[in-house]
């Protein structure tokens, strides 16, 4: 991409935001009401003001809870009351976890799946069966067995995360070039070593970008499954602040999920440009 179509891409999104910020705050202005010809003296007695406030928070409003949340995010005054920063902890720690014990069960699947024409067939229907499944259904199953709340967040994440980084693993190792595997054959080289000298250089890119979608369902499921078990974390917190009809917390949460979600799809971009490479 050229600086100029950098540079007029920044400013185009610049003026975006201000024309949505100037919407967002019209829409909040006070709005004046009609009382007709009722006495004012009565209207007041009554409660009726003829200027009603919005309900929605303002863009100051917002402003305003992200200073308060982001300025003390580590607090601890209670198991109800805690910062920002450690609700996003929680997350960021059970979404971690899910995908790094999916990651260990995919990619070796993957490779197996990619390799073998055999367990292609063999599994290709139990994985087709599977993997339509809503995450959030295995979780009252999740919380019988398991008994943990934070445990069964941690292995719904896993069941979602896992399928992408199977799917994309099976995929990148079957369609290395058939050439690399003749000469890597010519050669006498091992099955393990051309397991990761040949086919994983080749499929890392294809691996990493099932990993990237699979992080990105990871972190929308994370928030839907801390909203139905509670406790803690990101989803949580939404939740209780809507309870407590606080909506400009909720609206900065909201921000704060696409901000850490964007961060997490960032670092598999970059992951992805690190192995990818050119064929000469």
């Amino acid at each position: 991409m050229s600086q100029s179509l950098r540079l007029r891409a920044g400013i185009v999104s610049i003026l975006l935001l201000l024309a949505f910020i100037g919407a967002w705050w019209g829409a909040t202005l006070p709005t004046q009401v009609d009382l007709g010809d009722m006495d004012p003296e009565y209207a007041a007695m009554m409660g009726l003001d003829t200027v009603q406030e919005s309900d929605i928070p303002t863009p100051g409003d917002i402003g305003s809870a992200i200073w308060t949340h982001l300025s003390d995010p580590f607090y601890v005054s209670g198991s109800n009351d805690m910062g920002i920063g450690i609700q996003l902890a929680h997350s960021l720690w059970r979404v971690l976890a899910g995908f790094a014990l999916a990651a260990l069960v995919a990619v070796p699947l993957g490779f197996l799946i990619g390799m073998s024409p055999l367990m292609h067939k063999a599994l290709d229907p139990y994985i087709q069966i599977l993997k339509p499944i809503s995450p959030l259904a295995w979780m009252p199953l999740a919380l019988y067995i398991i008994q943990d709340a934070s445990i069964s967040s941690i292995f719904v994440i896993f069941i979602c995360s896992i399928w992408p980084m199977m799917v994309n693993t099976a995929y990148g190792v079957a369609s290395v070039r058939d050439d690399w595997l003749a000469v890597a054959k010519t050669l006498e080289v091992g099955p393990i070593k051309k397991a990761f000298q040949v086919i994983l250089p080749a499929a890392a890119p294809t691996i990493l970008t099932g990993m990237r979608i699979s992080m990105g369902i990871a972190w929308l499921v994370i928030v839907a499954a801390e909203m139905l078990v509670g406790g803690t974390g990101i989803g949580y917190f939404i939740w209780n602040e809507w309870n407590n009809l606080d909506l400009a917390n909720v609206i900065f949460a909201i921000l704060l999920i696409g901000v850490v979600g964007m961060i997490l799809d960032m670092i598999f971009g970059l992951l992805g440009k690190a192995v990818s490479y050119k064929e000469v």
